[in-house]
Formats: C-alpha cells, structure tokens, sequence
C-alpha cells in the first residue's frame, strides 16, 4: 500500500478512529444489525467473510450462529480493536486479516457468505470489490451488502455527497439502489431482497467520530443552512445538524 494511495488515507482516517467506532451508538445498534444476524441463524458450520469490518459490529452479531468469522479490513488498528472485543465478548470464532476489498487472500469459493456493512462507500472500486466476493464465495453463495444509500434525486444526491466527503477526506461515493442492484449483477450475482432502513445521526457525535475539522463541520452546517427546504425536509434535518439517511440492506445470490 504505497503512501497517499486511497487505501493509505482510508486506514489512516479509520485507524486513528478505532475505539471511536467501537463504541459508536449507531454502528452498535440498529435495524440492519437484527437482519443480519436473523440471517446467520441456521448456518451452524458456515465460513462468513465480513468484508470491511470496521468496528466488527457485523462481526459480533453473526459469530454466535456460525463456524467461523473472517473479520477483514484495510486497518490494523481497527483489527485490533476487533479482536480485543471478540476476545472479551467469548467470541473465539472470530478471526481478523488484513487488506483491501479489491484483493483478497482467500481462495476461490472459500466461503458460504459474504457480507459487508457500511464499508464500500470507501472503497476504490466497488466493481473489482463485489469481483472478489463473488470468486471467494462458493457457487450459490450469499452475498449481504449493508451500506448508505445516495438518493435517486440528483440535488440530494450531491448534497449528501458533499457533506460525507466534508465529514471524512476517504469517502468515495454513496450509490443509489439501482447503481448498487446493476453493480452486483455485473457481478455475478442475482439481486433478491433488498430491504431499507431509516438511520438518525446525531451531528455532533457524527463529526466527532472522525475528528472532522472545525473548519470542515463549520463547511457542513453552512450547506445545511443554505440549500433549499426540499433537501432540509428529504433528510429531515434537525436545528442543531442531526439527520437522517437511508441504509439499504441488499440480499444476493452467487450464480452457478
């Protein structure tokens, strides 16, 4: 991983930000989290790739129902941070490497499912990302992707691209549900649930999560101040910042 690359300022930006996440309220606990471990009950000897792990909050939900965990992601610091937790939640079925979405150090069809929660809006190409998980899944493999979604309105779209990568410097981009329904199938997957979630996120805890400039927060609240009451009300913004934005949780299969 060669210095100033996207996979350097991502495990930088991440790294520093490790406990952060651990601990943040919104990754712990959510909607998307029930379903993906209602998912795993059942998959007593499945292998489980958890692709971008961040603070291993999918991790931690899916291990206690199958055989293993791969815990994976860009940043060794947040690996760590994974590990200690697993260790002290008597989570021994969970295992962490390290490396980027777009190449991974698994053999083909090496596991039954891969799933994947709010870490490809960071990754450099979500093409060669979704590739890989579908060479390492086995044929008729699970591929679960729980990420932001980018509204289909161009005006909001902007809008939120442009507070995320103000929040965060290695933000890439959020994509619309069909962007993402089109991308898996490129794939080689067949789309076959695809489930939204609405997320409130706390402004202040928000920014500090990535220790966000004051600079760049003072940048954000001047945009959520100006733009047009259609995208104050499209994201339900509140006075003090807070807002909301939609999750969606995309259910595919590996053909084959």
């Amino acid at each position: 991983m060669s210095e100033g690359s996207h996979e350097a300022l991502v495990g930088a930006q991440f790294g520093s930000r490790a406990e952060a996440y651990l601990h943040s309220a919104v990754h712990a606990q959510s909607a998307d989290l029930d379903a993906l471990a209602a998912l795993a009950k059942g998959r007593d000897g499945a292998r489980v790739l958890d692709l971008g792990c961040g603070g291993g909050h999918a991790s931690f939900n899916i291990a206690p129902f199958v055989g293993e965990v791969v815990a994976y992601d860009l940043s060794s610091e947040m690996l760590q941070v994974v590990a200690d937790a697993a260790g002290k939640r008597g989570l021994r079925n969970i295992v962490t490497q390290q490396g980027p979405a777009e190449k991974l150090p698994f053999a083909d069809g090496s596991f039954d499912m891969v799933v994947s929660r709010f870490s490809a809006h960071h990754w450099r190409d979500v093409d060669a990302g979704l590739r890989e998980a579908a060479r390492v899944l086995k044929s008729g493999g699970e591929l679960v992707m729980s990420d932001t979604v980018a509204p289909s309105n161009p005006l909001a779209d902007s809008y939120f691209q442009a507070i995320e990568i103000l929040r965060d410097c290695s933000h890439g981009r959020n994509y619309t549900r069909a962007e993402w329904e089109a991308a898996v199938a490129r794939a080689g997957f067949q789309a076959e649930v695809a489930t939204r979630f609405r997320m409130r996120l706390e402004f202040k805890s928000w920014v500090e999560r990535m220790n966000t400039p004051k600079l760049q927060v003072e940048a954000i609240r001047a945009l959520q101040t100006s733009v047009s009451s259609a995208i104050t009300d499209y994201f339900d913004t509140e006075p003090d910042g807070s807002f909301k934005i939609e999750v969606l949780l995309l259910q595919a299969k590996k053909a084959g």
